[in-house]
């Protein structure tokens, strides 16, 4: 069996094996770097070219590390937030500037896409770690809302771009047939740290103190993530010795520079795409905070002109822009389009379902929380583990539609669809189990497979943008499914509680609507804690007929994909995975 560490070959050639190369050899077998690339590319390619098997193999395990020390203090964050929000007075404020972060977070993928791809890898790893560090000491710090507001944008903004510039280091060092197990290596962490998160954060809350959980990852998270920044300035220290990084000295000005990198960076068509998803999906989890609702002038307003902006950003990469965000005409393509509406569709059905999930099982199945997270978590456990099978299984085939379409697809639709009948009052939690060991499995194949499909539809100066539209759809998709969600409960829970209620607890309804603490203060099989089962029930019905009717367009999503044949695809250069 051939090494795993191999040149790219051209398609057709097979890849000649490396089985000797710690030290480099500027005269050795040396590939010229893409021409029309941006700078970021060019460097990364050229880097390539003096990775070491040993260094390559120490950066993957290094990033292995930072992806398992990032989950657990991920998950410790989430599970300590509520108890930060308790300090302060101004409640739905905060939980508006998360809903801000959170938007942020992912949308801040555009603009670092072209960090990477204009100044390098290395650099915008190092940006996102200093933004991850300082979002983690100003919660440490925090006395007010307005810090821990602002602390949860840089937060969210270094933790999505770390783990997404990790996930372009593997895209520039692996091979096509290789890189749907690679990715399902680097996120295979969450298959422990699940368990590790809330445990962590009691830990924290028993012992030091909530401050102490942020703050002992701020001086960890540089320290696990500054070993791999290394590696990677050293080696591409290393290729520009050697003559491979193309020179990118300039005559230009302060502001001849201002305004390449202005048009480098596509800032109008940036600002645009950023400012209208915004805009459009602010509203969707702030229309319950307006005192009318949908029917607000605000809401309206950043709606209709978050829609406007989104067009104007559509016209202006067609027919304006001097150095297009991504090019119109791929954007068009039918694998990437695919993809893209995919990513969008399997998300908006999960967090259509997914919203309410624990308290139904506390409430309905009598679970405790800790017991209630098990369930919950069996879809990131069971993704994450059965996406390294499908990594095997793209490398072993060359292939990757038939996963999605005659598997992935026709799984997730089955597991959600099944739950229609099984997520109900008196119906055995081994049912809902299965459920989630479907849905997990189709969604590692679903996920892995979408990203390959974009990644093998560009070229590799487009693999950064493309992730990071894919990663775009998602966002939108998970906004779109939470904001479903919201309105099913809103409209339908109270109304069915109020319906199945003993005559003389109608009063309590708006008490019992609000608080989860008080729907589980009513003993299991007393009346009125089974009008509340009830009502759970209905509600979840409509939830997951919307989420089931909705995966339809995943078939179409994956059926326009081309059939690409991934296993002979040169992309990349240099020593690769």
């Amino acid at each position: 069996m051939p090494s795993p560490f191999e040149k790219d070959a051209v398609a057709g050639d097979g890849g000649a094996s490396i089985h000797s190369q710690d030290r480099y050899n500027a005269n050795s077998d040396t590939e010229a770097v893409s021409a029309d690339a941006q700078h970021g590319v060019q460097a990364a390619e050229a880097t390539n070219q003096v990775w070491s098997k040993s260094s390559l193999i120490a950066a993957y395990l290094l990033i292995w590390t930072i992806a398992f020390v990032d989950a657990m203090q991920q998950g410790m964050a989430g599970a300590l937030t509520p108890y930060v929000t308790s300090d302060f007075a101004l409640h739905s404020l905060t939980a508006t500037t998360s809903i801000m972060s959170s938007l942020i977070g992912g949308l801040s993928k555009l603009t670092l896409a072209k960090i990477l791809d204009i100044f390098g890898r290395p650099q915008g790893f190092l940006f996102m770690v200093i933004l991850l560090t300082l979002g983690l000491i100003m919660m440490a710090a925090c006395n007010n809302v307005e810090t821990y507001a602002a602390a949860q944008v840089f937060y969210w903004v270094g933790y999505n771009g770390l783990n997404f510039t990790t996930g372009i280091f593997v895209a520039d060092t692996s091979h096509l047939k290789n890189r749907a197990f690679m990715f399902a290596f680097i996120s295979s962490p969450y298959i422990a740290t699940t368990w590790i998160g809330g445990p962590l954060a009691t830990a924290f809350l028993k012992g030091p103190g909530f401050r102490w959980g942020f703050g002992v990852f701020a001086i960890i998270m540089p320290v696990v993530c500054m070993p791999l920044y290394f590696l990677f300035a050293w080696n591409y220290g290393k290729a520009k010795k050697a003559g491979l990084v193309p020179k990118t000295e300039t005559n230009r000005t302060f502001f001849q520079s201002v305004k390449y990198y202005f048009i480098q960076f596509d800032a109008i068509g940036l600002l645009l795409i950023t400012g209208g998803l915004a805009l459009f999906l602010l509203p969707f989890s702030l229309y319950s905070y307006q005192k009318e609702g949908w029917r607000s002038a605000l809401v309206i307003c950043m709606i209709i002109f978050g829609g406007l902006l989104i067009i104007a950003f559509a016209l202006y990469e067609k027919f304006l822009a001097p150095v297009k965000f991504m090019p119109f005409e791929l954007m068009m393509d039918r694998t990437v389009l695919g993809a893209c509406l995919l990513s969008g569709t399997i998300f908006v059905s999960f967090y259509v379902w997914d919203s309410y999930f624990s308290s139904f099982l506390q409430v309905v199945n009598n679970l405790t929380v800790t017991e209630a997270s098990y369930v919950v978590n069996i879809y990131s456990i069971g993704s994450c583990f059965f996406a390294l099978i499908v990594g095997v299984v793209i490398r072993w085939t060359g292939k990757f539609k038939w996963l999605a379409l005659y598997f992935g697809v026709p799984l997730t639709i089955l597991g959600v669809a099944l739950m229609i009948a099984f997520r109900q009052p008196n119906v055995n939690i081994g049912y809902i189990v299965m459920c989630q060991i479907f849905i997990a499995f189709a969604g590692g194949t679903l996920v892995i497979c979408e990203q390959i499909a974009v990644m093998a539809a560009g070229s590799h100066q487009q693999v950064a943008v493309l992730l990071a539209v894919e990663g775009m759809f998602a966002n939108v998709g998970g906004a779109i499914g939470s904001t479903v969600a919201g309105a099913i409960w809103t409209g339908v829970f109270p109304v069915k509680l109020l319906e199945h209620l003993p005559a003389d607890a109608k009063g309590d309804v708006a008490l019992i609507y609000q608080s989860l603490v008080t729907q589980l203060s009513y003993p299991v099989g007393s009346p009125i804690r089974i009008a509340i089962q009830q009502a759970y029930g209905e509600a979840q019905r409509y939830m997951l007929i919307g989420g089931s009717t909705v995966l339809v367009l995943s078939i179409v999503s994956v059926a326009v994909w081309r059939d690409i044949q991934v296993k002979d695809f040169k992309q990349v250069k240099g020593l690769v995975v």
